[in-house]
């Protein structure tokens, strides 16, 4: 400042003595006033030019390079360029933080609404279409209201008091495909609402499971210990004949083998939950297990046969498994085995086919699979039926003696061995219980099979 001070005195002085020495005006003094004048005006007018320029550059929508000019006012250019420059830093980084932020919700696993005082969706992430079925781009600025008309909601909004969750139906109920959605709004800044969803049907499923589970292990348990305790009132209270007792120690032990088979079945599923999954280096022959699961199956069949006139089509084939090692737990498996055979046999009417398969498939996996030409499954029932106790035909299963879990100890075992449970049926037509386990747990005995398996 002291230099520009300097600079500008300087230029005055200079004007000053170039007037006294070229005006002609006799009295110095007035050729000294009309020349400073004149040198002032000057100065006015440059500094003017220099701020008209300045305000035209900042007035500028493409803002370039400031005008080129020394002084105060390129000064003030200059650190006008830098603030705006700093601000822009600062824009593009606000911009960034926001875009990163907007991309962690967006990869949130909970649905994201921003909504209005009005009620208006502002903003939602992508999972909030799969909750509620909104589009961002489709439905922004549309009333949430006329979005979700669940009654549940529609009460939860009117209430307004947004201190707990409440459950609608998710956009992807479909047939056979139920979804169950969380929903809580959250007030904030003036008069805003933040909308976050949750996906809680698998919690849902699971709560389900678990009072059926409770019901089902009470009622299994429940009614032979009914039996069991009539009968043995009956034989303390009356005389009975031999020939009487018999019978009724029989119906007795056949209760009690019920109980036992059902607590088996319970501890079996509780050690599938809770031990390590198999080895994949401990191996086994195939076709021992497949013979014992085949004369297993032919004493069951003649045993549920007894005085009807017909019995069973029971088919085994064995399509290119011989001298098949498999690895993992072979007490399991074969459990799986027999649990399909034994289902097949049981619900399966008296002169129907049922065809065991097994086969190594060209990929080097393994198949298994039990098929009949039964009555078949309502589609309904299908996505459930590897439920613990669920069973299609709750008399149907007292007279079988199942203990409807047979399919999960099934689909536990196959899954810990890495491989994949399906099942397809068709009412009237019969069904299909399989399974496929990955090539890593297949080998030939013959590593020469093996690789002309593979080539």
């Amino acid at each position: 400042m002291f230099w520009r001070t300097f600079v500008f005195s300087l230029f005055l002085l200079l004007g000053v003595m170039v007037g006294v020495l070229l005006l002609p005006f006799s009295d110095p003094w007035h050729s000294a006033f009309l020349a400073l004048s004149l040198t002032c005006l000057l100065l006015f007018i440059v500094d003017v030019n220099q701020a008209n320029k300045t305000l035209l550059w900042l007035k500028s929508e493409e803002r370039g390079e400031p005008p080129f000019y020394r002084g105060v006012w390129g000064e003030l250019a200059d650190r006008i360029i830098r603030l705006v420059r700093a601000k822009d830093r600062e824009i593009v980084k606000s911009d960034a933080r926001l875009t990163e932020f907007l991309s962690a919700i967006q990869a949130s696993p909970h649905g994201v609404l921003l909504i209005n005082p009005e009620g208006r969706i502002e903003w939602a992430n992508e999972m909030a279409k799969v909750h509620l079925g909104i589009d961002i781009e489709r439905d922004k600025d549309q009333l949430i209201g006329n979005l979700v008309r669940d009654p549940a909601y529609t009460a939860y909004a009117h209430d307004m008091v947004f201190d707990h969750e409440v459950v609608i139906e998710g956009a992807q109920n479909q047939f056979q495909q139920h979804s169950k959605i969380s929903l809580q709004l959250f007030p904030y800044g003036e008069k805003r609402k933040l909308m976050l969803t949750r996906d809680i049907t698998a919690l849902e499923q699971a709560e389900l499971m678990r009072r059926d589970f409770v019901a089902n292990v009470s009622h299994e348990i429940r009614t032979p210990l009914t039996v069991l305790a009539g009968f043995v009132e009956t034989m303390q209270n009356l005389r009975l004949e031999p020939h009487e007792q018999t019978k009724y120690l029989a119906l007795m032990q056949q209760q009690a083998s019920r109980m036992q088979i059902l607590v088996q079945d319970l501890l079996t599923l509780s050690k599938l939950e809770g031990s390590p999954l198999p080895s994949g280096l401990d191996w086994f022959d195939l076709d021992l297990v497949l013979k014992s699961c085949e004369v297993e199956a032919r004493g069951l069949s003649k045993t549920l046969v007894q005085a009807a006139e017909k019995s069973h089509e029971l088919i085994f084939e064995y399509l290119g498994t011989s001298g098949i090692e498999i690895s993992g737990n072979k007490t399991e498996i074969q459990s799986a085995m027999s649990n399909l055979i034994s289902n097949a046999l049981r619900y399966t009417p008296l002169g129907a086919q049922v065809r065991v398969t097994c086969q190594v498939l060209a990929d080097g996996q393994w198949r298994f699979a039990v098929k009949d030409n039964g009555v078949g499954i309502a589609p309904e029932h299908l996505p459930r039926l590897t439920e613990r106790f669920y069973r299609v035909d709750r008399s149907r299963s007292r007279e079988t003696g199942g203990t409807g879990l047979g399919l999960a100890i099934v689909k536990h075992v196959i899954q810990r061995h890495g491989g994949e449970f399906q099942i397809q049926s068709t009412l009237g037509k019969g069904s299909e219980f399989s399974w496929v386990l990955p090539k890593n747990r297949v080998r030939f005995q013959n590593k020469s099979d093996d690789l002309a398996l593979l080539g």
